[in-house]
């Protein structure tokens, strides 16, 4: 089939692009429209892709200041015409993306998120500390997104997709559309249980404010217990000064030593509220169990008592709570292996091969 592929931006790498490695190898020479890409940032092996941009890869300061334009996204792939020239597209979206002229061409939207930012502003503003004199400029621009947002999920030849039972809700509550489910994919060969584990505690996150690494550090300066924390962000400053010396700031860790790190820790500490969660289930493809806040996308991908635990309220005293009764040592490593593979890249190939076939039927 000659198809399109469709992704918000390439300035930072995340969940979303991973999905997006798996959609490109799974439909080669396939383009990759997207409003920017940061060439020398992202992975060498996307050099190799056929990646077209909009115009707003052009202005000033965009791949490192991209959240100072989020008004003109909408209006970058807006005017994206995809009219012609292709069977079907496919939307890898979080942000506007979906929004590209199809004119008739069906077009399956694979929903990480309907757009946070518009559809829960306020609260993104607070995790942002966006000014309240700034929030109340933007309020009217927010309010013209969210009626283009609505409008373009309202094409009947657009079909949604959502990546868990947290967007699939959000997708009828925002969008009033209906919408199948696509768990995102796992490469879960990557990773193995290792003999034995160590004591230490694992986070492996961008930081950056939703993910609540703040809420970890907090947790973990009370229990005096080692933390390590893999990732990079704006926040790493302000956490490093928040931390006390029993968590480690590993930075950086290039992807060979990931399932290592992951296979030792005693438990995955996953704080933030998330619309999925790549990283907890490649812990339990490593025979670890994880330790989440229990809402979003967590609760489609572990198994309470079996392959880990919840705590209730986003709070660092719900966290404590939840690591000092939790027994690492009593699940089962082959329970969480076996969880994890229930998300499988040949599954999400599939799923995603048969949802095209029928739409294109």
């Amino acid at each position: 089939m000659r198809i399109a592929l469709l992704h918000d931006w390439l300035n930072q790498y995340g969940g979303a692009e991973r999905v997006l490695e798996l959609l490109v190898a799974q439909f080669p020479g396939a383009p990759v429209y997207t409003s920017m890409y940061w060439r020398e940032k992202m992975p060498a092996a996307y050099q190799t892709w056929d990646i077209r941009t909009t115009w707003m890869d052009r202005l000033p300061g965009v791949y490192r200041r991209h959240q100072w334009y989020f008004p003109l996204y909408a209006l970058a792939f807006a005017t994206l015409d995809l009219r012609q020239g292709y069977d079907v597209i496919l939307s890898n979206k979080s942000g506007f993306c979906h929004g590209a002229r199809a004119g008739a061409t069906p077009q399956v939207c694979y929903c990480l998120a309907p757009t946070r930012y518009v559809w829960e502003f306020d609260a993104y503003a607070a995790r942002e500390n966006v000014p309240g004199a700034l929030r109340a400029l933007l309020k009217p621009v927010v309010a013209l997104l969210k009626r283009w947002d609505y409008r373009v999920a309202q094409r009947p030849t657009t079909h949604f997709v959502a990546i868990s039972t947290e967007i699939q809700e959000r997708v009828r509550r925002y969008y009033q559309r209906e919408s199948s489910i696509i768990y995102p994919p796992v490469d879960v060969e990557r990773f193995c249980p290792a003999p034995q584990h160590e004591d230490y505690y694992l986070i492996v996150s961008r930081l950056i404010p939703y993910k609540r690494i703040d809420l970890a550090v907090e947790a973990f300066n009370r229990l005096g217990l080692p933390l390590r924390i893999v990732g990079s962000g704006r926040d790493c400053e302000a956490l490093e000064a928040l931390a006390k010396p029993n968590i480690t700031f590993m930075g950086y860790v290039p992807d060979e030593d990931l399932p290592g790190l992951l296979a030792r820790c005693k438990a995955f500490i996953f704080p933030g509220r998330e619309d999925f969660g790549i990283a907890p289930l490649e812990a339990q493809a490593s025979g670890r169990p994880v330790i989440a806040y229990g809402a979003g996308g967590a609760l489609d991908s572990i198994i309470e008592g079996e392959t880990g635990v919840f705590f209730r309220e986003a709070t660092p005293e719900s966290l404590v709570q939840a690591v000092l009764s939790f027994d690492a040592d009593r699940v089962d490593p082959l329970a969480c292996r076996a969880n994890a593979e229930r998300f499988s890249v040949p599954r999400f190939q599939q799923e995603l091969l048969a949802t095209l076939t029928r739409v294109l039927a």
